[in-house]
């Protein structure tokens, strides 16, 4: 049977048990990758390495789907999209696993409240796009995967927390402790509509108006921007910036997009306001 398709039983069956390893690998619990294996084997007619490329297929819907993996399970590509549906079904009986509070690294992070790591942003890294980026974005698209993000409160609300401790902790490493102490939550203290999430300064005493984009998935991940973000960004080019956080849920990394953003993303409407004639 390990040349035919596979069918939506067995799609479930191993995605099932993919999110289970998965579960116990962000939390940094142990499992054995071969018992999980044969266990399927008893109950699914595939073999060894057919249902360890399966593993690795449902790595690569979960990177589209903008969503942790397995980092022992290489992305492979190429899947069927009767993979993908049975992974958004598993994902749709279970919404606490993409709307839950970061945890695992995300909470190592905080507790040590410093500084995070800032790379150049996936269009300045001088690497090429990876070749399944259209494949992913297709995904990402089909699922709203940036509308989920932007939904997901505790994450955003999270990543906005992040990003203070990071902007203190710069600014006290060079000897600022008087702006860390003036550093400002604006979304949480003026609630939102500033075009921006939080007031922070550089170590000389510009001003830095951070707006915060976070994701548990890859650093290409979609994301929402507001007209009123995009207005503040054009009009205080200078001093507005936006920080996009990824891999939240285990290892928080991040870059910077600055003004003029379409040098760096494509802005893509995805509403509109009717009003009447």
């Amino acid at each position: 049977m390990s040349g035919e398709p596979w069918t939506d039983e067995e799609n479930d069956l191993i995605v099932a048990d993919y999110f289970a390893m998965l579960a116990e690998d962000v939390d940094g619990q142990p499992y054995n990758k071969a018992a999980h294996n044969r266990r399927l084997q008893e109950i699914i007619p595939r073999g060894r390495s057919s249902i360890e490329f399966k593993h690795q297929n449902i790595s690569a819907v979960l990177k589209g789907l903008g969503e942790a993996w397995i980092p022992g399970y290489k992305p492979a590509f190429n899947f069927q999209m009767s993979l993908v549906d049975a992974v958004a079904r598993w994902l749709a009986f279970n919404p606490g696993w993409t709307m839950r509070i970061p945890g695992g690294g995300a909470a190592r992070e905080m507790q040590e409240a410093g500084r995070l790591w800032v790379g150049p942003p996936p269009t300045l890294s001088n690497q090429p796009p990876p070749d399944e980026l259209e494949q992913m974005l297709a995904v990402a698209r089909k699922f709203d995967v940036a509308g989920r993000d932007e939904r997901n409160r505790a994450l955003g609300k999270a990543g906005e927390e992040r990003t203070i401790e990071h902007e203190r902790a710069t600014l006290r490493d060079a000897g600022r402790d008087d702006l860390a102490r003036k550093v400002r939550w604006v979304s949480e203290e003026d609630g939102d509509g500033a075009g921006y999430d939080i007031e922070s300064f550089t170590p000389e005493g510009r001003a830095r108006l951070i707006e915060v984009k976070a994701t548990n998935g890859w650093e290409r991940t979609p994301f929402h921007i507001t007209r009123n973000e995009l207005a503040v960004a054009d009009a205080r080019r200078s001093e507005w910036c936006l920080l996009r956080l990824w891999d939240f849920s285990r290892q928080p990394r991040a870059f910077e997009l600055r003004p003029p953003l379409d040098a760096h993303v494509s802005l893509t409407a995805t509403s509109f306001q009717a009003s009447f004639h």
